[in-house]
């Protein structure tokens, strides 16, 4: 029997997403990203302390990536960030979203993930799911709730995962 040859599509493309509310833009442009500053942010945030600025930026290439921007007479600064992680087929993960402190209080948070999750790579999905500690209220606006079966959700966690090598995984015995 000869082996079959599977020829693998390209990932779908879809053109930038990109709004703007004043002086923010909201933008799916990868090239836009000031992945710096998303490293600065995720570092010090409770989900990923101390994350390598190198794993921020392997993170964001394989995501489909969302960018808040504050435009003044000085510049551009990016003050928020949100990735889907995704086959865009079935299933996407959200993930890494914030708004810089200064900037909360006025729907940006909002916005963005409203922008990312209307991103054509994320239509048609059959499951969109995140994580969060205190922003239910924000994911439950676009029909995110809690589990419907906690129980079948499962995890793998490696503590001080960016402090040192992961471990192997166990091996299952079949």
């Amino acid at each position: 029997m000869q082996p079959s040859s599977v020829e693998w599509p390209a990932a779908p493309t879809a053109p930038p997403v990109e709004a703007r509310r004043g002086a923010y833009v909201v933008s799916t442009d990868p090239a836009r990203l000031d992945l710096a500053a998303v490293h600065r942010y995720l570092a010090r945030s409770y989900w990923s302390p101390g994350i390598p600025e190198d794993v921020v930026r392997r993170a964001a290439a394989h995501s489909l990536t969302c960018g808040l921007y504050h435009e003044t007479d000085d510049g551009v600064e990016q003050v928020g960030y949100a990735r889907a992680v995704t086959d865009r087929a079935t299933y996407a993960y959200l993930a890494d979203v914030y708004v810089l402190e200064e900037h909360r209080g006025r729907g940006l948070g909002a916005w963005m993930v409203g922008t990312l999750l209307s991103h054509d790579a994320l239509q048609g999905l059959r499951r969109t799911a995140l994580m969060t500690r205190d922003a239910h209220r924000l994911y439950a606006r676009f029909g995110f709730r809690p589990a419907a079966r906690p129980e079948s959700y499962m995890e793998r966690v490696v503590p001080n995962a960016y402090g040192a090598a992961a471990p192997a995984p166990p091996t299952a015995e079949v």
